[in-house]
């Protein structure tokens, strides 16, 4: 646990009681506040109430008489659509409000890190696809080079769960926009950004607001060093922001769309290949193409931004290169489940919108898609570019017949549920084909997250082995 000081005798209420809610009480009541919690649902109260945690009703008429400061958990909106009322009162009250990744960030740097030789670093990594690959695959280089680490935020731990790192460790954190967004400390040693796709428009009040929440990691308090993605404007504009002058070496460009040139720090992916560049000299090259853990354009972008970070740490080409092959990836990550009868199957379970969908359908050829869920604005048009690759869609969940609408010509077939899908593409596939779920859509309809939509496609192809 990361203990958080500042609050000494102080009152500060915790709302969102699930895994980041329940980590903040106890690190609060760690370093001496007065910490109470309040959830809407009785049964995240009596949760909480069962761990020995004090609760007080944020409703009630004197809800926040007497809080310094309310900490608000990731999924609870406090601007956009409408903010939930009782951050609302809490504003109103003239109560600052925070999360635990502000919290997590004003506890470093005291007690028996002033006394460290090498002080542990942060790395902070988000941006809309690929930051829990980037992120783990940081880490994985890490532990497997020796350097002490540990995951957490969106993946892993909750970020105040960690043990307290120890001298010369890395913490590792994924950085969603609804973490960046509120958080009053953000100053990681490095933060990454890995691209920005349209996504949670609702919670940014659009595309302007979501990247405003994403570029909050890189202007409150400034990094030591950046790692962004160029292959957007968003990208170009926030590395353009973060460099003194085109040598500056504090800032390191990823592309997988472009050659970068330039007098800076760069690492790029060309036809499966990265290399490093700088001070206009060749630095490193590897060969990505057969490393079964990173398939496809989008998992060699990850791998660029993570060579680059672990780079930045320090650590040699030569080592990285070694901990690259050796990663196995995540699940519901473009995770291959089986190989039945010369048959691939791949849960992309986390394709959850049409972009990251897309980035899977680049990935294989002769795919038997399954796709569908709760679907998203924008729907699924912009994956024509790709379709040519889908021998046939299987469509699940409540937007299938939407979607069956938007391929129009491309065969496809309503099958309504994981289990009707993955029998049909699994009798009508043949040897070299990929059964490969990427929804485009989120499981809310079906599943109450994106794993437990992974774990069904992934029990079904089990069963395919008898």
């Amino acid at each position: 646990m990361i203990p958080v000081p500042g609050f000494e005798g102080r009152r500060v209420a915790v709302l969102g009681l699930g895994r980041s809610g329940l980590a903040a009480l106890r690190a609060l009541s760690a370093g001496g506040a007065e910490a109470v919690g309040w959830d809407d649902s009785p049964e995240s109260r009596d949760r909480a109430q069962d761990a020995g945690m004090e609760l007080r009703d944020l409703g009630a008429r004197d809800g926040f008489e007497g809080v310094d400061r309310l900490i608000v958990s990731p999924g609870i909106p406090h601007l956009y659509p409408t903010p939930n009322r009782h951050v609302a009162a809490a504003m109103a009250a003239g109560v600052p409000v925070d999360n635990d990744i502000g919290l997590f960030f004003r506890s470093l740097g005291r007690g028996e890190w002033l006394r460290m030789d090498q002080p542990p670093r942060v790395v902070a990594v988000t941006g809309s696809n690929g930051k829990s690959t980037t992120a783990a695959l940081i880490h994985h280089i890490l532990t497997e080079t020796g350097r002490p680490s540990q995951l957490a935020g969106n993946i892993g731990r909750g970020v105040l769960d960690i043990d307290p790192p120890q001298e010369g460790g890395v913490v590792v954190l994924e950085l969603s926009s609804y973490q960046t967004e509120l958080a009053r400390a953000l100053t990681p040693d490095i933060a990454v950004f890995t691209n920005l796709t349209p996504d949670h428009l609702d919670r940014h009040g659009g595309m302007g607001g979501y990247f405003a929440a994403k570029r909050r990691l890189f202007s409150e308090g400034g990094p030591d060093r950046a790692v962004i993605g160029v292959d957007e404007p968003e990208g170009r504009f926030l590395a353009n922001q973060m460099a003194e002058a085109p040598e500056d070496d504090r800032l390191i460009r990823v592309s997988v769309e472009a050659k970068l040139s330039g007098p800076g720090w760069l690492v790029y992916a060309r036809k499966g290949f990265l290399t490093e560049w700088r001070k206009g000299r060749q630095i490193a090259s590897i060969d990505l193409r057969d490393i079964a853990g990173l398939p496809g354009a989008h998992n060699h972008q990850n791998a660029c931004a993570a060579f680059a970070a672990t780079r930045a740490l320090g650590l040699s080409p030569r080592d990285i290169e070694a901990a690259l092959n050796s990663f196995s990836g995540l699940p519901h990550r473009s995770q291959l489940v089986a190989e039945i009868d010369g048959v691939r199957f791949v849960n992309d379970s986390k394709a959850t919108n049409a972009d990251s969908a897309g980035k899977a359908l680049q990935a294989f050829d002769r795919i038997r898609w399954i796709a569908g869920g709760l679907g998203k604005d924008g729907g699924i048009g912009s994956l024509a570019p790709y379709l040519g690759r889908v021998s046939k869609a299987y469509l699940i969940g409540h937007s299938a017949r939407d979607f069956a609408l938007a391929l129009a010509d491309v065969p496809h077939e309503v099958c309504g549920t994981m289990s009707e899908a993955v029998a049909r593409a699994a009798s009508e596939a043949l040897p070299g084909d990929t059964v490969l779920l990427a929804p485009a859509a989120a499981s809310f309809d079906q599943y109450p997250d994106f794993e437990k939509r992974g774990d069904d496609f992934v029990d079904r192809v089990r069963l395919l082995r008898g």
